[in-house]
């Protein structure tokens, strides 16, 4: 896909980070190069990864939100639910009057049914259902008017039609709750059937269940909630391919794909496999992807501790600290806010869904400190920016961010 260039407001454009990002997009063009850049800045240094921020589907999504309120100041403005799971964006959107017709769960604020033709209502980049879709046309609402769904999320739909029509069911490798996955099994169910697995472990369940190692009995428990009615695994897994929720770890997805690729060899045999087994490789998200390995060279770099910045419902982010904190020491923060002095940290754990608290969290006496600094594909860079200038406070030592950033003013200067 061409990369266009997107309209993104001004206070979400970065300082710091976007000199960063340009330097490296001189010297590495073909995106090849996947070692963290080091910013040293003398008692600590921050290794930032290749890839990460907002995505292609986001700035799509915020060029064409912001513009739609612009643009309509005289008229009501909805978007169905969060644009995006960044709080920092929605809450501003918010203040400029737009409102949410949904809770990110589905939980109704607003009826569809009290809008009349003259709204607006933008859909957010996790697309919807086809349910909503007929419901806003009832009202005389064109649902795809200001919709800003994103185009790897409508490729996994395209890809999933194209399985539909030749016969086969769908296996969405996705959280059944996620308005991304919902969406994706609603335009799914239009013409498969369908069936939600979160993730390897269940995966097995299924391929257990389909190879008739686990009696039939067992899908109604782990996957009646999340499956089109009358699936039955020993009918439906005859032909069928795994379309994924794109935020979700990629080599998860790969995993899903060979487990029940396994089985369904195991069913039908080594040389039939392709005939009953669809590869869906192709629908993996690309910047889903290319986020996470560089998340993985960044972990790799061998931080002392990780800063992932970026919505508390973020399942892309939530990601990242997954593969980091397999490593160092890692912390979720929505923004600078989080920072209670260089003793206390404000942070979220996503296992156990809560805000902890955790005290010398920064080994300020440690020389040469190295912290990878990441954020999700919803988060400006702008809070990536706050976020390092405000450990910096704790370092009155440190190097100034001009110095630090010549070489990527010489680098970009000498390329214009």
């Amino acid at each position: 896909m061409a990369r266009k260039k997107f309209d993104i407001p001004v206070m979400y454009q970065s300082p710091v980070i976007r000199k960063v990002k340009e330097a490296n997009k001189i010297t590495d063009p073909r995106k090849k190069d996947l070692t963290p850049t080091t910013l040293n800045f003398g008692p600590v240094s921050f290794l930032i990864p290749r890839h990460f921020g907002f995505c292609y589907g986001v700035e799509n999504a915020i060029d064409i939100a912001y513009k739609t309120v612009e643009q309509n100041a005289d008229k009501d403005i909805y978007l169905l639910s969060e644009m995006i799971h960044n709080p920092t964006v929605n809450e501003d959107l918010q203040k400029r009057g737009v409102k949410f017709l949904f809770e990110t769960d589905g939980t109704e604020n607003i009826p569809i049914e009290s809008l009349d033709s003259d709204d607006i209502v933008i859909v957010p980049a996790f697309g919807t259902t086809l349910e909503i879709q007929d419901k806003l046309k009832s009202k005389g609402i064109d649902p795809y008017e200001y919709n800003t769904t994103c185009p790897f999320v409508e490729k996994v739909w395209n890809r999933g039609n194209q399985l539909g029509k030749k016969g086969y069911s769908l296996v969405v490798h996705g959280k059944h709750r996620h308005e991304e996955t919902r969406a994706t099994f609603s335009h799914s169910a239009d013409h498969s059937p369908v069936v939600v697995v979160l993730n390897p472990e269940e995966a097995q369940i299924l391929a257990d269940i389909m190879t008739e190692k686990r009696p039939l009995e067992d899908f109604e428990s782990h996957f009646g909630h999340k499956s089109t009615d009358g699936f039955n695994p020993l009918e439906d897994l005859k032909y069928f391919g795994v379309i994924n929720q794109t935020t979700m770890l990629a080599t998860e997805t790969q995993e899903v794909m060979d487990i029940l690729k396994k089985a369904a060899a195991e069913r039908f045999g080594e040389s039939n496999v392709l005939d009953h087994f669809a590869d869906t490789s192709d629908t993996l998200c690309y910047a889903t992807n290319e986020n996470q390995s560089a998340t993985y060279a960044l972990a790799n770099a061998e931080p002392d501790l990780a800063i992932v910045v970026g919505g508390y419902n973020s399942s892309n982010t939530m990601h990242l600290v997954e593969i980091l904190e397999e490593y160092c020491p890692t912390y979720h923060i929505r923004d600078a806010g989080e920072f209670e002095s260089p003793e206390q940290i404000r942070h979220f754990n996503q296992w156990e869904k809560e805000m902890l608290t955790t005290n010398d969290w920064l080994p300020l006496d440690q020389p040469n400190l190295r912290i990878a600094l990441t954020s999700g594909a919803s988060c400006p860079d702008v809070l990536v920016d706050e976020v390092l200038l405000e450990i910096l406070k704790f370092f009155p030592n440190a190097r100034t961010v001009e110095d630090v950033l010549s070489p990527f003013d010489e680098t970009v200067e000498t390329e214009s």
